[in-house]
């Protein structure tokens, strides 16, 4: 039997699916030798199946037309008009949801095939940041801590060499990484925090086909993506900030990402 320290991100490991079989028996019986730890794998699973039984019929719903028509994104501006919030609780519950739901953003009833992949990029970020960037507990997966394997294992999960950019010069501090569902794909979230509690993120992913940047906005009072795609790869840095601070930030953090996929 395998014997190890396990950590909470093996309870999260082993929710999802990716804990290897191996580990199984040993993992089991830590949690049989830690209530607490225990008790929030009870916690976590209740709390998943929560959300499925909650956003389960929204997303097997067919999409109104006029939600739709948002959805798609007739304006030519690349600052979307106000989306609907029941489109961003679908968008967040696929992403807690990781697993049940991980195919709506890539498209219900053909939406995906017609979607920008722009706006699906940035639109996945903006969400992922909704809903991390608020936790105070349990923000990333892997911390800054353990940066070598938190580039390493995130790296092997996407299927690029990710190297976590250092935005120290911009004010801003790693707090660590999560991965998460990219439509079919996956995709990894870096998180930073700088010393008045603002909160940026980075969401790097190996699908993308497209050439493309700007700057999108899933809400006019809500964070905004600063995007890049190119043949293989898609990032977008997402924030609060005032959009010149905030493309500041981005250029610097996509500059050693690129470094990073280039060595």
């Amino acid at each position: 039997m395998i014997r190890r320290d396990f950590s909470e991100r093996d309870i999260h490991m082993a929710l999802d699916g990716e804990l290897p079989a191996d580990e199984r028996a040993a993992y089991d019986a830590w949690l049989e030798a830690n209530p607490e730890m225990k008790a929030r794998s009870v916690r976590f699973t209740a709390d998943r199946e929560a959300l499925r039984a909650a956003f389960g019929g929204v997303l097997d719903e067919a999409v109104p037309l006029r939600l739709r028509k948002v959805v798609l994104g007739e304006a030519p501006l690349r600052v979307a008009a106000p989306r609907s919030r029941w489109w961003l609780a679908a968008a967040a519950a696929v992403l807690l949801a990781a697993g049940g739901f991980g195919g709506y953003f890539a498209g219900i009833d053909g939406i995906g095939q017609e979607d920008p992949a722009e706006d699906r990029l940035a639109e996945q970020a903006i969400a992922a940041h909704v809903i991390f960037a608020a936790e105070k507990r349990h923000a990333v997966e892997v911390p800054a801590s353990d940066k070598d394997h938190l580039q390493t294992w995130l790296s092997n999960r996407v299927g690029l060499r990710l190297v976590a950019p250092d935005l120290t010069a911009n004010g801003f501090q790693l707090i660590g990484g999560r991965l998460l569902p990219a439509g079919e794909s996956k995709a990894a979230m870096l998180l930073y925090e700088d010393d008045k509690g603002e909160r940026i993120s980075l969401f790097v992913t190996a699908e993308s086909t497209e050439n493309a940047k700007g700057t999108y906005a899933a809400a006019q009072d809500g964070p905004q993506a600063v995007y890049w795609l190119d043949k293989g790869y898609g990032c977008a840095v997402v924030g609060s900030l005032p959009r010149e601070q905030l493309a500041v930030v981005a250029k610097n953090a996509y500059g050693q990402l690129l470094a990073g996929l280039a060595s």
